[in-house]
């Protein structure tokens, strides 16, 4: 029987996965959370095989949660079951230590074999997901003053506005864009606002 803490704060996306799984004759919910600190307390009392967590949820969000569950446990097996597929909370994610990252519009059956893969010791993780996180690591890292200057023009700032803030020359911070979008692979202010927005570099 594989034992199994799930969290997720919407009551009736936990309370139908608790439902659904418990219904797998090889599977059991032993826990169901709401937050992630919850979710952490759960999984210490309970010590489960595998663990279903949410990416957003209150107190704690899911990678804080996982490395939460990691320092009491190194070898914990965790799930992220989530709605965000962007190559940033992807990469947050793994390098967090999740086993697998599976989004909530997956099939039943996905989501059993996924818990029996990571069970099992395995990693799963969606093909076109695996695209994606390839993707977002091959972009070169942007400097410290390459994300302060996409901040700024993320917040509608006038190149003047931003060498004046940062007290830098227009020229500057024209370099610093180039820089910008060929690190991105982008042709204008509003394509890098939008993709670096897509990958957590900056919120609108």
């Amino acid at each position: 029987m594989i034992r199994i803490v799930l969290a997720d704060d919407h009551a009736i996306v936990r309370e139908g996965l608790v439902a659904m799984i418990d219904r797998q004759p090889d599977m059991s919910v032993v826990g169901a959370a709401a937050n992630g600190r919850d979710a952490v307390d759960l999984w210490a009392l309970h010590r489960p095989d595998v663990t279903l967590l949410d990416l957003r949820m209150p107190l704690l969000d899911g990678v804080a949660a996982i490395q939460h569950i990691r320092r009491l446990d190194h070898g914990a097996r965790i799930i992220l079951l989530t709605t965000f597929d962007t190559d940033h909370d992807i990469a947050r994610a793994i390098k967090a230590g999740a086993r697998a990252y599976l989004l909530k519009d997956a099939l039943r059956d996905e989501i059993f074999d996924c818990i029996r893969q990571v069970h099992g010791g395995a990693t799963c993780i969606a093909p076109g997901l695996i695209a994606k996180l390839a993707v977002g690591m091959s972009a070169e890292d942007l400097t410290e003053r390459e994300l302060e200057v996409l901040t700024l023009v993320a917040a509608g700032r006038s190149n003047r506005d931003i060498g004046e803030l940062l007290f830098v020359g227009e020229t500057t911070v024209k370099s610093h864009l180039r820089s910008i979008f060929v690190k991105l692979n982008v042709a204008s202010r509003t394509e890098a606002v939008s993709l670096a927005n897509r990958r957590g570099l900056v919120h609108l």
